[in-house]
């Protein structure tokens, strides 16, 4: 069986971005991005073993969401400066680490990266996908050929990486994958400023669906919901929460192209460490491909 690491590279970027702090070149431009992005790439490559590793970027810009909700994702401040600097360095690592890019203008990441992978396991049957991501959204996607390998919790990186499978999404929130879209769309996302139904919380949400079924199940019940509280509130929301399901689910249509799996740079590679002056990872890129001419 084949195995496709596809990674949300904006939520592994930022998360190594913030794992290491003050970490400059000799003129001062910044690489703390960039180191922390060479270690967890080569972690998970040493972890997981894939055969073929595609990461997902976003271009700016998520016409089709924005149109159903002006203000998605509206809170969010400005991306720091120092983070910007290194993106376009850590794409060019990328791909001299042998990794496929795919990126659209005005697509968000995670509708390519959900798309690619649900067509992959569809064409292939022996193809299997870890998706690689801190998102949760991604829980919608797990199949028995597609699982969720998260990264360490900030807060507790001891956890380690944890792979989600269908019964793991289970443990994890309480509901199956295919209720995960309807989960999420009761009780909102604040980091994307989706609202969801004021008052209703995880738990709440669990018990609704496992009752229910679906948020069309909830609302067709709504005058015996409990608590008794959310039976006038529901049917007034109906139209927030339908918009919420089409913001949340990705959309499986974009992407028609081959999946660009990449091809090992080594040259470039260890130009692009030099340039940094990331002295020890450039010793480590000539160790782990000593036969660079084999890749």
């Amino acid at each position: 069986m084949a195995k496709y690491l596809l990674i949300d590279g904006y939520n592994m970027a930022f998360r190594a971005f913030y794992a290491v702090k003050d970490l400059t070149r000799s003129d001062g431009f910044p690489t703390n991005a960039l180191y922390g992005w060479v270690r967890s790439m080569w972690k998970v490559l040493d972890d997981q073993k894939p055969d073929f590793v595609t990461v997902f970027f976003d271009l700016g810009g998520a016409r089709d969401k924005l149109a159903l909700l002006p203000e998605y994702k509206a809170n969010r401040g400005e991306t720091p400066e120092d983070f910007e600097k290194q993106m376009p360095t850590i794409k060019r690592l990328t791909r001299a680490m042998g990794f496929g890019l795919i990126e659209e203008d005005g697509v968000e990441s995670d509708d390519l990266l959900a798309a690619y992978a649900t067509r992959l396991v569809a064409a292939k049957p022996d193809a299997f996908v870890q998706i690689v991501s801190a998102d949760k959204d991604f829980a919608q996607s797990v199949t028995e050929r597609i699982h969720l390998l998260l990264p360490p919790p900030t807060a507790n990186p001891r956890l380690g990486w944890r792979e989600l499978d269908p019964s793991g999404v289970e443990g994890k929130f309480g509901l199956p994958p295919e209720q995960i879209v309807d989960y999420l769309s009761l009780i909102g996302d604040t980091s994307d400023n989706i609202a969801g139904v004021p008052g209703c919380g995880p738990k709440t949400a669990v018990k609704w669906l496992l009752e229910y079924g679906s948020i069309d199940g909830v609302l067709a019940n709504a005058s015996e919901i409990k608590p008794p509280r959310f039976r006038e509130l529901l049917p007034e929301l109906e139209e927030r929460l339908k918009i919420n399901r089409q913001i949340i689910r990705f959309d499986l249509t974009h992407g028609d192209e081959e999946m660009d799996t990449g091809s090992l740079a080594f040259d470039e590679l260890c130009s692009i460490l030099e340039e940094m002056e990331m002295k020890t990872h450039v010793a480590e890129a000539k160790k782990r491909y000593a036969q660079a001419e084999l890749f």
